[in-house]
């Protein structure tokens, strides 16, 4: 048999094999009982918004509250049952949602006691409990908010808050044109954007975030408000990474640009690759400034365990944001020998389309991350850390546990400031590092918390003792416990406070709304 050959069908073989033991622990879920989803007794809150918006708030277990629910990416927030469920048509709904609560927030803040009161969900893709649900409590799902109106020029798009990449993606397609947007078509716009948001044209554009040049955001006061350059360009800034904290964003005005196809896809790699691997992804994030090429996106490089079956293999995302094969950026990576690749010219939505393919919803899920700067051995350190973890959770049924690696450099951070990520002073490129878990059984909860809690602080430990560790940390991969905002700097974390303050005086946002990562603030009324 030819060996290419061979190398191919062993990579279609185990590739097969994950796809099947994926979709068998899907299968082996619960089967779906509407009795389970019986909501707890009705509050003054949850009969006020039923009186206010008839049509547009559900209990359990009508059939709109049971699939929102079951909508959620990971199982972790399909196991919280909230009170109602309110699924606004538009931002006057979401402002008289928001009002009322905000009523109810000050009662109960009378009375010295500030419950759970609400969450707000967009696409509900966050691994994190509680992100984007809440026990007992009110949900806001975005998700009828999912315009996606390209202006007559082509110059933006309007976008609402509850729209999936796929959404924005098809649509633009069509029309040739694309905007800085997820490369996950399975995620929501609202949380990605606010968190910050790396797109597959950040290398020419920035983050996500810097590309927003507008928003329609619902106060804590319940009013409708507009943030730009020029109209309340304080709350602009602040959103362009600020997570939850201001407002319930309704509406985003994205810069568009023109482009058609694009390459990209995986390396599929033997586990005996790492070393070349990691030398070919260390030599592409510290080439010189001279050299960068802004139509390359990544490289995603992933190494993967994967507990039934035992074995580790690579896969490597690679993107030039043109229609043209093998760019000769992906040298490097191109002379690696490989079992398998998907690498081809294809739309922006059949790429981010694989993406979403790769993490599918229905696990639970677990994601925490760190960043170095990009230095040989710190890399070689990080991998061994991951093999640790695959040995320390090789009981963990039906895992699979991965390590992806993706440079941040210093000219992607500086493209179309400001925003509130603190990043604008970095001179040497950076490594975000993210470990991801997928696994079956709650009773491994604990074990996977602790492990990975464990690896990530080993890795902090050990960078900062070899002068490669940075404070920034994404915050759309953190875990829970992790801190953000401080990774952003004392002087942006400041002014994020100060914008809590202005825009949300009574801290509606930081003690009432679940989910997000918070300011750090005790100031409040109280």
């Amino acid at each position: 048999m030819d060996v290419s050959w061979g190398n191919a069908l062993v990579a279609g073989i185990v590739v097969i094999a994950l796809s099947i033991i994926i979709h068998r622990i899907q299968d082996s879920q619960p089967q779906l009982n509407h009795a389970n989803f019986v909501s707890a007794e009705r509050s003054a809150a949850s009969l006020a918004l039923a009186e206010a918006l008839p049509e547009s708030v559900f209990f359990g277990p009508h059939p709109v509250f049971v699939e929102s629910i079951q909508s959620y990416w990971a199982v972790q927030e399909r196991d919280i049952i909230p009170r109602c469920i309110v699924r606004p048509n538009n931002a006057e709904e979401v402002a008289a949602a928001v009002g009322i609560l905000k009523r109810e927030y000050d009662d109960c803040t009378c009375q010295h006691r500030v419950p759970a009161l609400f969450a707000v969900r967009s696409g509900g893709h966050s691994p994190i409990p509680g992100a984007a649900n809440v026990h007992g409590g009110i949900v806001i799902d975005l998700q009828l908010l999912n315009e996606v109106v390209p202006s007559e020029d082509g110059s933006c798009v309007v976008i609402g808050t509850g729209a999936r990449w796929l959404d924005v993606s098809t649509i633009l397609d069509r029309k040739c044109l694309a905007v800085a947007g997820g490369r996950n078509s399975a995620v929501g716009v609202g949380g990605l954007t606010l968190g910050g948001g790396i797109s597959f044209f950040s290398p020419r554009v920035g983050f996500v975030c810097n590309n927003i040049l507008g928003y329609e955001i619902v106060l804590a006061n319940g009013t409708i408000a507009t943030a730009s350059e020029t109209i309340n360009p304080g709350l602009w800034r602040a959103l362009k990474g600020g997570s939850n904290n201001f407002g319930v964003v309704t509406r985003f005005v994205a810069r568009s640009f023109p482009s058609t196809d694009i390459w990209s896809g995986f390396l599929y790699m033997a586990a005996s690759k790492a070393d070349q691997v990691i030398q070919a992804f260390y030599s592409y994030a510290q080439a010189d400034a001279g050299i960068y090429d802004e139509y390359a996106a990544g490289p995603l490089v992933c190494f993967s365990y994967v507990q039934k079956l035992g074995i580790q293999v690579i896969a490597t995302n690679l993107v030039y944001t043109k229609p043209e094969p093998w760019p000769s950026c992906w040298a490097g990576f191109r002379s690696i020998g490989r079992l398998w690749s998907t690498v081809k010219v294809r739309s922006l939505t059949s790429a981010t389309n694989e993406l979403a393919m790769s993490s599918p919803a229905g696990l639970r899920q677990k994601f925490i991350t760190t960043t170095v700067k990009n230095d040989h051995a710190t890399l070689m350190e990080i991998h061994a850390a991951y093999k640790e973890g695959a040995k320390a959770m090789r009981k963990v049924r039906h895992m699979v546990w991965t390590l992806v690696l993706q440079p941040l450099s210093p000219a992607m951070a500086k493209r179309s400031q400001p925003n509130v990520l603190g990043l604008d002073t970095r001179v040497e490129s950076l490594v975000i590092v993210l470990f991801t878990v997928v696994w079956k059984n709650a009773a491994d909860d604990e074990l996977v918390d602790r492990t990975t809690k464990g690896i990530i602080g080993g890795i902090d430990h050990y960078a900062a003792s070899k002068g490669t560790a940075d404070p920034y940390r994404y915050l759309n991969d953190c875990d829970s416990w992790q801190s953000p905002f401080d990774g952003y700097g004392a002087d942006n974390k400041r002014f994020l406070q100060e914008m809590s303050r202005k825009y949300d005086p009574d801290g509606l946002f930081q003690r009432a709304c679940v989910g997000g990562f918070k300011l750090d603030m005790d100031d409040h009324h109280a």
